[in-house]
């Protein structure tokens, strides 16, 4: 049975004092979140070790935004799988638009990281979408195939989270109709080879449009950027109907 799954991407927001802020705000909202449903904050490298104590024995999992292929090495500005592992790390975001667009990631660099996500234990949230150009021209679907024909080569399908992220609906208030959405992931699933894969949305998910988001067969939960930012927007979200 597929996993709802419902994830915080923080990207390059809140310093120490304003994640423990936010987690003493957000947690007490956690209560009656059903047990079939994760919830994971992906939160900057320099709040990991703060927000993984916070967490502990919580309903909230602890994930990071980015892993290197390599256990270690001269790699300035990276961080290892095993340096997560040690904080608590669960979740690891791969292959964000923004990562492509301005820091040079690519489906080979994405599939040595998956790999290396799931050889240390981590549970990889794999990032693929178009473009508001691919998506006119047509070629969503083409796009799309690509992206997984090459990121999941020899990667454990049964280890694994996708998330749909439209990039012309990342932080643009432009979400992408939910009819559509749904339809699209379910094309990623048919590529998959194992079906019970859960596949997120992303795209600015606020509180007021989630309920319509979950209500659809293929979604199995979102990747949430700026109204994870806030504790009771977020909660909204981690709680919905």
């Amino acid at each position: 049975m597929r996993k709802v799954v419902i994830a915080g991407n923080w990207k390059m927001f809140k310093t120490q004092v304003q994640a423990r802020e936010f987690l003493t705000a957000f947690l007490p909202k956690l209560q009656d979140v059903p047990q079939n449903r994760a919830v994971v904050l992906c939160v900057p490298f320099t709040d990991l070790a703060t927000v993984a104590i916070q967490l502990d024995g919580s309903r909230a999992a602890l994930g990071a935004q980015n892993v290197h292929w390599e256990d270690s090495g001269a790699f300035t500005g990276e961080i290892a799988a095993p340096m997560l592992t040690e904080l608590g790390v669960g979740y690891v975001i791969i292959g964000h638009s923004e990562r492509r667009e301005f820091f040079g990631e690519t489906d080979e660099t994405v599939n040595l990281r998956l790999k290396a996500a799931q050889h240390h234990g981590l549970i990889p949230i794999l990032c693929v979408g178009e473009t508001k150009q691919e998506r006119e021209a047509g070629e969503t679907e083409a796009r799309i195939f690509a992206q997984l024909d090459k990121d999941l080569a020899g990667v454990d399908q049964s280890n694994l989270i996708i998330a749909y992220e439209p990039i012309w609906a990342i932080g643009t208030g432009e979400t992408c109709d939910c009819e559509e959405a749904n339809r699209v992931i379910g094309l990623i699933r048919s590529q998959l080879t194992n079906p019970e894969v859960s596949i997120q949305y992303g795209g600015s998910v606020k509180a007021n449009n989630i309920d319509d988001i979950m209500a659809q067969p293929e979604i199995d939960g979102v990747l949430v950027g700026g109204a994870s930012l806030d504790p009771d927007s977020f909660a909204r979200i981690v709680n919905h109907r």
